[in-house]
């Protein structure tokens, strides 16, 4: 009869002492080897005539070695599930490590003795939603707006004739170019044929201005400062040359904005294409609206819980945030200096930062599991193939492979599907006002709450909510571009 001792209990750590006595290790194994008998082809016996003890010779280790597993396998769930428990992370299981006493075990002369080490998930008391309220951000989509993106869109696809003369606001150059620092011709600071609308402000503040008047056959010198914010640390707020050749200039057609428009984009109208850019600009903003209303969720779930989250899922969520914070420092050639702090002050933010997500995730898995919510194979699937569809063709199906074969990786995906039908659950259960916004109060950023951990600019990606999953953007070229090559992430 197996003997279960806590030999810990402290916080949400315990310890548990297991022995299961000689005599049962030593039927379990007769047990199987009495089921070996009829199979096993041994020369000099006929089938079903092995001795019990010849059997025992030969398979008794490897037989004992499967039974001591079998124990270790079953044995680990029964207890914790008999106990009332739930382990935070898979127990560590620990057992004698003196050859003399395992080879006593595995031969059957001696008690088969080992013990459980795990962290529990602490009771949650879920409260009353009611008492949440949040403000829901509405921005009404104008027909304005929509001209407008309707005029870029048509914009992509204006003609250009070659026009001798200088060049002016809204002509488009064709250019060759070689920026240098110092010099020094930097990585990413070239091109060949780079057409080049003047005043779409694609390039750096200054670049475009500097080549108004230039003429076919010109070459400039356009000397430009790089933002301080510029997404390439090497570049950022230095001053850079770049040696430009104007190969064309050319004038723009007639912006028409007409059905025939819509055609050569493959839709059957204008009305049409207007009415995929109206989906398109609601379905961003309903985006930022949805996340914000999930920081205010979030923010008064985190207030009004304040359990003890297991140390080692913490442990294990510090990790992940420290690692992604270093190597996005590493990419931008940055240090904690840089951004204004110290290495022991951002371990102290991140630390904070994971000890929310744990208990979040935790809150919000205890009200999902009580409110009956179920991620369907259906909806893994679908998101499966949306997260497969980010990655370049070529690599789509071994992507998709992966995950279909890999249990652990398509948790990754079934978690923030689970957690999103819980904010839809919880959004029902709350108080929810509407307030009408301008664009600009949407897109703004939200303030950090009081005492909040501030992350440094350059490792935001690394404060990325946990329940997203994205494949990396390919990398853009460095320079002359003003837009950064990687976005930084919203902080829940």
């Amino acid at each position: 009869m197996m003997q279960v001792t806590e030999t810990l209990n402290s916080g949400l750590k315990r310890e548990i002492k297991v022995t299961v006595p000689a005599g049962d290790m030593e039927a379990k194994l007769v047990e199987r080897l009495s089921e070996a008998k009829n199979k096993v082809r041994i020369n000099g016996f006929r089938p079903g005539k092995v001795p019990l003890q010849h059997l025992r010779k030969v398979y008794g280790k490897s037989f004992m070695a499967e039974v001591v597993n079998e124990i270790l396998s079953n044995s680990t769930r029964t207890i914790i599930a008999e106990r009332g428990e739930k382990a935070a992370m898979q127990p560590e299981v620990t057992m004698t490590e003196d050859e003399k006493e395992a080879e006593k075990i595995l031969a059957g002369g001696a008690d088969f003795e080992f013990q459980l080490a795990y962290e529990v998930i602490p009771p949650i008391e879920i409260q009353d939603f009611s008492k949440i309220s949040v403000t829901r951000p509405v921005v009404d989509v104008s027909e304005t707006e929509i001209d407008e993106q309707v005029n870029r869109i048509a914009e992509s696809s204006r003609s250009y004739e070659p026009k001798k003369g200088k060049a002016e606001e809204g002509d488009r150059v064709t250019i060759d170019y070689v920026g240098k620092i110092g010099g020094e011709a930097f990585a990413g600071g070239s091109g060949t044929d780079q057409p080049l609308v003047l005043g779409s402000k694609e390039f750096i503040p200054g670049f475009e201005e500097q080549l108004i008047g230039a003429k076919a056959g010109d070459e400039k010198l356009v000397t430009v400062t790089f933002p301080e914010n510029y997404n390439a640390a090497n570049l950022a707020g230095k001053e850079a040359t770049f040696d430009v050749t104007v190969k064309e200039v050319s004038k723009p057609g007639k912006l028409e904005v007409t059905d025939e428009t819509a055609k050569n984009l493959g839709l059957e109208s204008l009305e049409r294409l207007r009415e995929i850019v109206r989906g398109q600009i609601e379905s961003q903003y309903g985006s930022m609206t949805r996340q914000k209303v999930k920081r205010q969720l979030l923010d008064q779930l985190d207030a009004s819980y304040s359990f003890e989250a297991p140390s080692k899922l913490v442990e294990a969520e510090f990790t992940n945030i420290w690692n992604q914070v270093n190597r996005d420092l590493e990419a931008a050639g940055r240090t904690f200096a840089d951004e204004e702090t110290t290495e022991e002050e951002a371990r102290a933010e991140y630390q904070r930062l994971a000890e929310r997500r744990v208990r979040l995730g935790l809150l919000l898995a205890e009200i999902g599991e009580k409110a009956g919510v179920q991620v369907s194979d259906e909806e893994l699937q679908r998101a499966l193939f949306e997260f497969v569809r980010r990655y370049p063709a070529d690599q789509q199906q071994e992507v998709f492979d992966f995950y279909r074969n890999n249990q652990n990786a398509l948790t990754t995906l079934r978690a923030p599907l689970f957690e999103e039908k819980v904010v839809d659950h919880l959004m029902t259960q709350i108080s929810v006002t509407d307030k009408k916004v301008s664009k600009e109060e949407l897109m703004a950023e939200d303030e950090e709450p009081e005492g909040a951990a501030k992350p440094a600019k350059a490792a935001k990606k690394a404060t990325k909510k946990a329940d997203e999953t994205s494949a990396e953007e390919p990398k853009k070229k460095a320079a002359p571009k003003k837009k950064a090559a990687a976005k930084d992430a919203d902080v829940e």
